[in-house]
């Protein structure tokens, strides 16, 4: 099996790589030919990838989950099996750019073009759902944009298919994701759900009408512990003629306790297909944030006062000792 990483122009079992369109942590991305003529997208892991078991079985799941996929806001995988000279995904070439692209170019979207992207979105993840497949890394750079506005979610690198075995140990692994568009419970080291592409999907949505994402931070820890504590700047304070009930629509997504989101997709969807209609009297909106900053501040108050008190004591017994040492000549 081949084993080193791969370089454009080289030939691949008949594709003839034309072009590196991207990098990341575990594979190269290639716009290819295939020996049909048509193009392609070639996924191919590292050559370190390929020694890393854990690593290398969430490719297969990749592989699995792709075949298992089959609807128009997905990136079709052309994947039938056969032999090859190393693992890679064939997937279907979308002539267009990435969400991120769209957002730095217009800066911010209308109502009507958010929601009508958030509702494609939700769609789409509506079906990868009943699928028993959850994204869990959605965001404007996994997402695709053609001329005529359709979107396609691509890249289910890190998805989570439901019943497969975990691949690595929960508490010695980082969290899996983008700090921006993380759950707090993908942060807190757990799997997720539909709940967590729910929530990611609100960040999405959030982030299109204003511009900019709910949290922001001078790095990724400052980030995520605003996802876990901290409440985010209603959206009519910078957008003030965003309707009512798209605003609460983005509210329900970003709760911080799962079962108090859309419990998944399709239930997202259903309000924002009816989002003109919807009555928010039956949404429910106490704010975590406080009682959480609350909780905190307690605790803080708590480590204080004991690293007072033991401070005090060690300063008594000191004093007691002196006293003792004296009197006792």
């Amino acid at each position: 099996m081949t084993t080193r990483d791969l370089a454009v122009g080289e030939q691949l079992d008949g594709f003839t790589l034309l072009e590196a369109i991207g990098h990341g942590a575990f594979s190269d991305v290639f716009l290819a030919d295939g020996p049909d003529g048509r193009k392609v997208v070639l996924k191919c892991p590292h050559e370190s990838l390929l020694g890393d078991v854990s690593a290398f079985d969430r490719f297969r799941r990749e592989m699995e989950i792709a075949k298992r996929l089959d609807h128009p806001g997905i990136q079709h995988s052309y994947d039938v099996g056969g032999d090859r000279s190393r693992p890679y995904l064939v997937m279907e070439y979308v002539d267009g750019e990435t969400l991120r692209a769209r957002l730095a170019r217009a800066g911010r979207l209308s109502a009507d073009q958010a929601v009508d992207f958030a509702k494609q979105l939700a769609a789409a993840m509506a079906y990868a759902h009943a699928q028993g497949v959850f994204h869990r890394d959605l965001k404007p750079e996994n997402v695709l944009v053609t001329a005529d506005d359709r979107l396609v979610v691509t890249d289910f690198g890190i998805a989570l298919l439901t019943g497969a075995r975990r691949l690595t140990w929960r508490w010695l692994t980082s969290a899996v994701g983008t700090p921006d568009y993380m759950a707090p419970e993908q942060i807190q080291g757990k799997r997720g759900d539909a709940r967590t592409d729910v929530y990611a999907m609100g960040v999405m949505l959030y982030e299109m009408l204003a511009g900019r994402v709910p949290w922001e931070g001078d790095n990724p820890l400052a980030v995520m512990s605003q996802h876990l504590n901290a409440p985010f700047p209603p959206i009519h304070e910078l957008v003030p003629d965003v309707p009512a009930p798209v605003e609460g629509i983005i509210r329900k997504c970003l709760r911080k306790d799962p079962e108090n989101r859309y419990q998944d997709a399709a239930a997202l969807l259903s309000d924002l297909e009816g989002w003109h209609d919807l009555d928010l009297s039956s949404f429910v909106f106490a704010d975590e944030a406080p009682a959480k900053a609350e909780t905190q501040r307690g605790l803080w108050l708590l480590v204080a006062g004991i690293s007072i008190g033991f401070v005090v004591a060690c300063t008594l017994l000191v004093f007691l000792y002196y006293v003792l040492v004296h009197w006792a000549k």
